[in-house]
């Protein structure tokens, strides 16, 4: 993973609310589940973020993604993902997220996403459009070097 960032310096949070059928037979929520997670919550960040840029006709596309599973979550336990760019290149952003059990306060597991500029149009990656890297600029000037 990439360097560490504290929970605190993290500005998006999103809840999540787990379902009976996240969980495995042995009790815990399935990992492959954490990356449905781990989506849903990047798409709440980038709403947040980006707000009426969502609508345009560029998009991200994973082109990398894992994740550290550092301990069990099993049905019942309250869990938050948090959400972070933490770098921008020419044509990609990384994303940082932690799942973080809020009654522990422990990490509980992190993800690490790449996801490239793409034009539907043009069907193929592009540059970053300026305005939408100052938007995360704007957002996350206490995490972007």
């Amino acid at each position: 993973m990439d360097r560490e960032i504290k929970r605190e310096n993290y500005r998006h949070h999103m809840p999540v609310q787990l379902r009976f059928n996240d969980v495995d037979p042995f009790g815990h929520v399935n990992n492959a589940v954490m990356f449905s997670i781990y989506d849903m919550a990047k798409t709440e960040y980038f709403r947040a973020v980006l707000g009426d840029k969502m609508n345009g006709g560029t998009f991200a596309v994973v082109v990398n993604i894992n994740a550290d599973f550092i301990h069990p979550i099993y049905y019942g336990d309250k869990i938050e993902i948090a959400s972070a760019v933490v770098q921008l290149g020419r044509k990609s952003i990384t994303v940082a997220q932690q799942a973080v059990n809020l009654t522990s306060g422990s990490v509980v597991s992190q993800c690490r996403t790449v996801l490239v500029a793409f034009s539907a149009a043009l069907n193929d990656s592009i540059e970053l459009p300026e305005d939408i890297r100052k938007r995360f600029i704007d957002y996350e000037n206490n995490i972007l070097l």
